[in-house]
């Protein structure tokens, strides 16, 4: 009698599994059959993407906007799931749309620091493009000379601004001429002129100047001849 009572459960239990194998492969099937694949949205205008999102069953949203260099305004930029991703119908594929390239007014910046230009720049959303330097006289060091796009040059459609800066040593360079064998007084009109100063002059005995050599005539000097000097330096001489 137990035999066959064990004998009867175990056909129900068997029973049993293959109810549920069969609902459990049913329902998948049911799943499955109401699975689709997102459609590439991207480039669309918000009415074509729409179409392509509603042949599908499913639902379009656009949740927000923002600038892009590379897709046009108006059309969508990207999309949330993305393209043929597997969702059920009735889904929501939430997009953004372009507002175009970002449009700004350039400041201008000529006469203003390195420091302050670049703040200046990256405060209205911009970038450094390149940047240069060149000697330009009377310019404070590390200042901006030059710039593009111009000042103030509106609907401007790259982020980025070149500029051209005053270089860190700004002061003019000069070759050194040579004043050795002229006179003291011929030399230091010379450099005034030029607008150098004249630092120390150093009497030395008539033997180390040799004897061929007048009286207050420059032997020696520092800096050399053909060194480059900056403006207003100092000249030293050693004279008889």
């Amino acid at each position: 009698m137990l035999r066959k009572l064990l004998k009867y459960a175990f056909r129900i239990l068997v029973l049993l599994l293959v109810f549920l194998s069969a609902a459990l492969l049913a329902m998948r099937f049911a799943i499955q059959g109401r699975e689709v694949r997102v459609p590439r949205l991207a480039g669309l205008t918000p009415a074509e993407a729409e179409r392509a999102a509603n042949s599908r069953g499913l639902v379009l949203s656009v949740e927000s906007r923002f600038y892009s260099a590379a897709v046009p305004e108006g059309r969508v930029v990207s999309q949330s799931p993305a393209a043929d991703a597997p969702v059920r119908r009735g889904w929501t594929v939430r997009v953004a749309q372009s507002l175009g390239p970002q449009r700004a007014a350039v400041p201008n910046l000529i006469g203003q620091s390195a420091h302050a230009a670049v703040i200046n720049i990256r405060r209205r959303g911009l970038e450094i493009g390149n940047t240069g330097s060149l000697h330009l006289p009377g310019a404070q060091p590390e200042m901006v000379i030059s710039q593009n796009p111009p000042p103030d040059a509106t609907e401007v459609a790259s982020p980025k601004v070149s500029l051209i800066l005053s270089a860190p040593d700004n002061a003019p360079r000069y070759v050194m001429p040579s004043f050795v064998g002229r006179s003291l007084s011929e030399a230091t009109a010379s450099l005034e002129k030029a607008g150098f100063t004249l630092d120390k002059v150093r009497h030395i005995t008539a033997a180390a100047g040799g004897p061929s050599a007048g009286p207050e005539t420059i032997l020696r000097q520092n800096p050399p001849a053909g060194q480059r000097i900056a403006g207003g330096a100092a000249i030293s001489f050693d004279v008889k």
